[in-house]
């Protein structure tokens, strides 16, 4: 198993499915929330920090500041229900078991 993470990381392209349609599903649902949460990440920090440089945006720069912490903090709770959601549709599967193939 660890030969095929090996090389599903070196070429993306490359798909193995040995899971259920719904199961596939998903996982692309939960991916692309998770792709959006990264971007406003990205977007609260650099506007922030553009923010920063005039003293009188200064405070709404911190918030956005807070608001991305917060966005990071959302991160992890995103994979955690996509895996309790996951073993909840299937007992059995590799998602339930800990393993994201």
């Amino acid at each position: 198993m660890r030969d095929m993470t090996q090389r599903q990381a070196t070429n993306p392209r490359e798909l193995t499915l040995h899971i259920g349609h719904d199961e596939l599903v998903i996982r692309q649902r939960y991916e692309v929330l998770s792709i959006a949460n990264d971007i406003l990440i990205g977007l609260w920090f650099v506007i922030g920090s553009a923010l920063f440089f005039q003293e009188s945006t200064t405070y709404a720069g911190t918030w956005l500041f807070l608001i991305g912490s917060i966005e990071m903090l959302i991160r992890p709770l995103i994979r955690l229900v996509r895996r309790v959601h996951l073993q909840r549709l299937n007992p059995g599967s590799a998602a339930a078991a800990g393993h994201d193939f």
